[in-house]
């Protein structure tokens, strides 16, 4: 009888190790197919942009700007009540050294009996060009630049008469326009064509001065 019951306690013993065993490793399967994966954690990237305004220095020393730093400071400036005044104190220098030729030669050709305003923003187009990465970077790379200026031919300029009060004019302009003392009526502009023509060009239009229209 004592053998009896000791055979069914070890029997009982057995069945209950047996069924712990089993059931530990079904309930450890679907435990780690329910542990979330920690994700790789990447460090956030910033970009951070700031406006860079460079002038660029022209062969004579002399440095274009672009229309945005040339009119900082433009009001403090200007002291008189028009371009006109203005023009009329600019001083007649004794020589012109090659780029502000350039520029104001390109003035001359392009808006000469135009009013102010739209040969200042033929010229500032010429300087904005300079400061610009997307053209040469001096007056007379600009002016000269194969098939941008119809005036140009065989890479220069014609002759100008020096001594008329239109070349005077083109001078002072030049002489403004390079100084920033008033405000261009063409802010930022880099093209420009003649209103008896429709390029179509796919451009921000600035506006229309005279006989010129301005894009950027």
């Amino acid at each position: 009888m004592r053998t009896k019951v000791q055979w069914a306690s070890a029997i009982a013993l057995a069945a209950t190790v047996l069924a712990t065993l089993f059931g530990a490793q079904g309930s450890g399967a679907a435990a780690s197919d329910m542990l979330p994966v920690p994700a790789q954690q990447e460090s956030a990237v910033t970009f951070v942009s700031e406006p860079v305004v460079q002038a660029v220095a022209s062969d004579n020393g002399e440095r274009a700007t672009d229309d945005t730093t040339a009119q900082e400071g433009v009001e403090e400036n200007s002291d008189v009540a028009s371009l006109a005044e203005l023009v009329a104190e600019q001083d007649m220098p004794g020589t012109l050294s090659r780029e502000m030729r350039c520029l104001a030669g390109a003035i001359y050709f392009e808006a000469r009996g135009e009013t102010l305003e739209g040969q200042l923003a033929v010229g500032r187009v010429i300087i904005n060009r300079a400061a610009s990465e997307k053209f040469p970077d001096s007056y007379c790379g600009v002016v000269l630049q194969r098939s941008q200026f119809s005036f140009v031919r065989g890479h220069a300029m014609p002759s100008v008469r020096e001594h008329s009060a239109s070349w005077q004019q083109a001078v002072a302009i030049a002489q403004i326009a390079r100084d920033g003392s008033w405000k261009s009526p063409a802010k930022g502009a880099l093209f420009f064509h003649a209103t008896r023509v429709s390029p179509n060009w796919r451009l921000t239009r600035v506006g229309r001065i005279d006989n010129h229209i301005f894009y950027r």
